[in-house]
């Protein structure tokens, strides 16, 4: 084992992801397409049920952050703390370059880009039935791959590693470290039009190799070709609703079950997906992804890093068990996956699911929001989405408590969509994992009913639930909440219930400690 590195050597190491020159920007190619798509009729730009497009964040500025973020540790610990940590929000996923920042690190020029195939982030998308049929939420990235060396992506994956090295790694690990590395170091294509997507009938989940669920039903339509009505922006995204013809496809109002179509985006080397067709009722899990289906440890930036990087995706205990169950005693259950997790990084998440969990659509932080003041919104934002897309239909939110903005917009759901929100589930990490330090806030769920939400320490504590008909809490699993802060350390807040309750007197410290661990949080993250 090497030491820590040390503030300067942090910085270096930034420098060395954000050394950015004044090298032209990278020629545009856009998407070949080789299909004649003459018979079908150019798609209408179909009005979202909310803004299709977030509002553009202006790019961070990687190394005047790190800069800042540096000297606010050193300078101020404990007081005027960055924003991200306060928040509890990881900074080791912040900040990744894009674009000409990638290139210049890279030492690369237009002429370099210019002969590689384009390649597309296809991510799962949803789809929604209106009086005008369906409409597909297209959603992802446009980008291009450069040729880096074994040798660079050692040195870049170096830069993500605390007090190891990506050659002190069993083979296979390194090979994963370089791949998630190669795939943070992708060129985006701005303004590429993504001409064609070609949409067909997937084969029924069970045949499919998935684990039930999410869409099991033959789908017996959907056949055709369609355009998306918009060029991606600056960052290389595209979202943007559009619909299709029927061709087969049963409507929307006619039946409960999910239909699934594999979705091909022409002229790119890879980008298929599969959509999924969801009815206007129904019951939709909205699950996040770290610490609740996988082990991460977002908490804890050494393993946390080696978790992401470097290691197998490994299941929490047994909950694939969980939504096995759920997708096969509910077979018309819509399962979607709603993770903060870059963009850049989408790809092992959308593998991990597709091999380990009933499959549904998937939604990630795009690379317009890019700052961590926008993290803290994103996942607002596409929970507002997904619930004015389907105003019908009920839905179940399951996640951690390790996130702040889960424990601030999760009871704000109930207050914005009285309607929809059936169940919300929270894992008491800190209860279960000595190495979660964050303090957590359950002030937001004093007006709610007990009967909606619940927290618990084993995957166990879920089943026996009749969550179709909106039970939600297992009596047998106390709750102890003081609806302030949790999980306080030095023995404050240990209680035996699930939510780890404060009493009056603990109460009144909270603030202060908040603001120890908070500090001592920073020194551990910033320094890597």
């Amino acid at each position: 084992m090497r030491p820590a590195k040390s503030g300067r050597q942090a910085l270096s190491a930034a420098l060395l992801i954000a050394r950015v020159s004044a090298s032209p920007a990278p020629t545009v190619v856009p998407v070949i397409i080789n299909i004649n798509n003459n018979d079908i009729a150019p798609p209408v730009i179909t009005p979202s049920p909310v803004e299709s497009y977030p509002s553009p964040v202006v790019q961070r500025d990687i190394l005047s952050d790190v800069e800042s973020d540096v000297n606010n540790v050193l300078s101020s610990l404990g007081s005027d703390l960055p924003s991200w940590v306060a928040s509890g929000v990881p900074n080791f996923f912040q900040g990744f370059p894009t674009g000409d920042a990638v290139a210049s690190s890279l030492g690369l020029k237009s002429s370099d880009l210019a002969p590689l195939p384009t390649n597309v982030l296809n991510v799962d998308p949803y789809a929604n039935w209106t009086n005008s049929g369906w409409n597909v939420r297209f959603h992802g990235n446009v980008y291009k791959q450069p040729n880096t060396s074994i040798s660079d992506l050692n040195t870049l994956a170096n830069v993500f590693l605390i007090d190891t090295k990506i050659t002190d790694l069993p083979e296979s690990e390194q090979d994963q470290a370089r791949n998630l590395t190669a795939e943070i170091f992708v060129v985006q294509q701005p303004n590429v039009a993504v001409n064609a997507i070609h949409l067909e009938p997937a084969a029924s989940q069970g045949s499919s190799g998935q684990p039930g669920g999410g869409g099991s039903s033959n789908t017996t339509g959907g056949w055709q070709n369609v355009t998306l009505p918009y060029n991606t922006t600056a960052e290389g995204d595209f979202d943007a609703f559009v619909p299709i013809a029927s061709n087969g496809l049963t409507a929307g109002n006619e039946t409960s079950a999910i239909q699934r179509l594999n979705t091909y985006v022409d002229g790119a080397s890879i980008g298929n997906a599969t959509a999924y067709l969801v009815p206007p009722t129904g019951l939709t899990v909205v699950s996040d992804i770290d610490d609740i289906l996988r082990i991460t440890k977002i908490y804890e930036p050494k393993q946390g890093l080696l978790n992401s990087f470097a290691k197998p995706f490994t299941p929490w205990e047994n909950m694939p068990d969980i939504y096995r169950n759920w997708s096969t005693s509910l077979p018309n259950m819509h399962f979607h996956y709603l993770t903060t997790t870059p963009e850049q990084i989408t790809r092992n998440y959308m593998q991990f699911i597709y091999s380990t969990y009933p499959g549904g659509s998937f939604d990630t932080r795009p690379l317009n929001f890019s700052d961590v003041s926008a993290t803290l919104s994103i996942r607002k934002f596409l929970l507002q989405k997904i619930f004015e897309t389907f105003p019908d239909r009920k839905f179940i939110l399951i996640a951690d408590t390790s996130n702040s903005d889960i424990m601030r917009d999760y009871p704000e759901m109930v207050t914005e969509f009285p309607e929809q929100v059936q169940c919300i589930f929270l894992r008491n990490a800190s209860a279960t994992d000595s190495g979660d330090k964050f303090p957590y806030d359950t002030s937001g769920f004093k007006n709610l009913s007990q009967s909606q939400y619940m927290f618990f320490l084993n995957p166990d504590d879920l089943t026996n639930l009749d969550i179709a008909n909106g039970e939600c809490y297992n009596k047998t699993i106390p709750q102890n909440l003081t609806f302030s802060y949790q999980g306080l350390p030095l023995g404050l807040g240990k209680h035996s219930g699930a939510g780890g309750g404060l009493t009056t007197k603990e109460a009144a410290g909270a603030s202060s400690l908040v603001a120890l661990v908070a500090s001592m949080l920073t020194a551990a993250i910033v320094f890597i």
